[in-house]
């Protein structure tokens, strides 16, 4: 039995259905930890803006008025917009005034640019092919922010040599995410979503060598900061250098 291009694309896009609701649903255990202590700690709002920005442009990439047939693409987006949007409400409610400021703006921005996007593309665009190639390009520019938003992250995971606030799940589900979607775009060649999750599965290896890299490192770094917390060193909810600064001066 021979089984048509179309048919297994199908079946690989259901597949980057999946990985993607698993890349969406992995930063829970990091929001649940940001609910109960009350406190964003020195984790970043920049990837889950960047990602709900991109679920809104795939939804308008993936409209009948648009891009037709590409029920696959509106379903999954749809739900990352949901839980993504979670996720930023959670951060704003457990961040400072300042950051919290910062956030809020950022998301009304992306509201306001998408919506001015679609009603420009939806009234004085026509045709298929052209509202796809603009919204499309939009998709591959923000698609590639998302990808790339992670790299603040590892700058600091360099920095401090430290992966605790880069979460091991969040990298490899953007892998996996990112191959499933790269493979579905090869089979029926579409470069609008070949190039974000190429360049996708890019970054999420170099998070996965930098996990490897400084696994060590970070439980060292854990152990230290809980002993400090249990001697009235450091603050529970406080950045290593912060615990090394508090330290430094009841020693001095």
């Amino acid at each position: 039995m021979v089984v048509s291009a179309d048919t297994f694309r199908t079946v690989v896009g259901i597949i980057g259905n999946g990985t993607a609701l698993v890349l969406f649903l992995s930063p829970a255990p990091t929001f649940h930890r940001i609910w109960r202590s009350g406190s964003v700690e020195q984790f970043h709002a920049t990837p889950y803006l960047a990602t709900l920005l991109n679920c809104l442009f795939w939804i308008l990439y993936g409209l009948p008025m648009v891009h037709p047939h590409s029920t696959l693409i509106l379903t999954i987006n749809g739900s990352g917009l949901v839980i993504e949007l979670v996720y930023v409400l959670i951060f704003l409610r457990c961040s400072d005034g300042a950051r919290k400021l910062r956030v809020f703006s950022v998301l009304l921005a992306e509201i306001l640019l998408v919506g001015a996007v679609a009603a420009v593309d939806l009234t004085l665009v026509h045709g298929y092919q052209r509202r796809s190639l603009i919204v499309g390009v939009l998709c591959v520019v923000f698609g590639t922010v998302m990808y790339a938003a992670p790299l603040s992250v590892m700058q600091q995971v360099i920095k401090t040599k430290s992966v605790e606030f880069m979460p091991l799940s969040l990298s490899l589900a953007s892998f996996l995410n990112g191959v499933c979607w790269t493979t579905y775009a090869l089979i029926r060649f579409d470069l609008f979503i070949t190039i974000p999750n190429g360049l996708g599965v890019a970054f999420a290896v170099a998070q996965l060598v930098l996990h490897m890299m400084y696994h060590a490192s970070t439980k060292q770094q854990i152990k230290e900061r809980k002993m400090k917390i249990e001697m009235g060193l450091a603050k529970p909810n406080g950045s290593l250098k912060e615990d090394l600064e508090a330290g430094s001066r009841n020693g001095s």
